[in-house]
């Protein structure tokens, strides 16, 4: 991943892409309270949300887009990952850690996706994938799935990335029967991953139907 301390074409990146209040998160600073910690991860989420949507620079959307390669999955992590799943900050979180596996290595996703989709027709066209779904293609999805939790329908882009997770997890097990003539360790990998995607699938649906309604925070 990138450094935070990459440049931009007209000078140093701003560390967050959307301005925080800073007394939002004054009460958090110096501790590792549990309850505090939760309040803060939704204010980052909700805060980051409002702020992409309030938006209208398309540099905004693309510093939103870009954030983990700027501070790392990890700091993100470090905020948002204990979150419940579905929960905002549980939302965005599992749309991060989406995008970056994709763009870590763009090749593996895109070959478990041509291997789902044949079988996964409709979740193919909901996730928005131009034929065919080549690695650059796939990384192309998977900013224009998170781009589109800040600048478009935060429930469809919740949707979009349930519906990859289903088409690769359908790859997963067309891999898994593949792996078990040479490998049962292999295929029981796969058959694991494809479960996990299903849940993370049934997590982000979840979340959509959730905020359709004004409830989730």
């Amino acid at each position: 991943m990138s450094s935070r301390h990459n440049h931009h074409v007209s000078g140093v990146r701003p560390r967050r892409p959307v301005p925080f209040e800073p007394r939002a998160f004054e009460p958090f600073e110096g501790g590792t309270d549990p309850a505090r910690m939760s309040e803060a991860a939704h204010l980052s989420a909700a805060a980051l949300v409002r702020g992409g949507r309030e938006s209208e620079s398309a540099e905004v959307h693309e510093r939103l887009v870009t954030l983990t390669e700027r501070e790392g999955l990890e700091a993100i992590a470090e905020l948002w990952a204990e979150s419940p799943a579905v929960t905002l900050p549980g939302a965005l979180w599992r749309l991060y850690a989406l995008r970056s596996s994709i763009t870590s290595d763009p090749e593996r996703a895109s070959a478990l996706f041509r291997d789902g989709r044949a079988s996964a027709p409709v979740a193919t066209a909901v996730a928005g994938v131009a034929e065919p779904p080549t690695a650059v293609e796939l990384v192309k999805m998977a900013d224009s799935v998170l781009s589109g939790a800040f600048n478009g329908d935060f429930d469809v882009a919740l949707e979009r990335a349930a519906a990859f997770c289903r088409v690769v997890a359908i790859g997963q097990t067309h891999h898994a029967d593949a792996a078990e003539v040479t490998s049962a360790q292999r295929a029981a990998d796969f058959t694991k991953n494809s479960a996990r995607l299903i849940k993370t699938a049934e997590q982000l649906e979840a979340a959509a139907r959730l905020w359709r309604r004004g409830e989730l925070d």
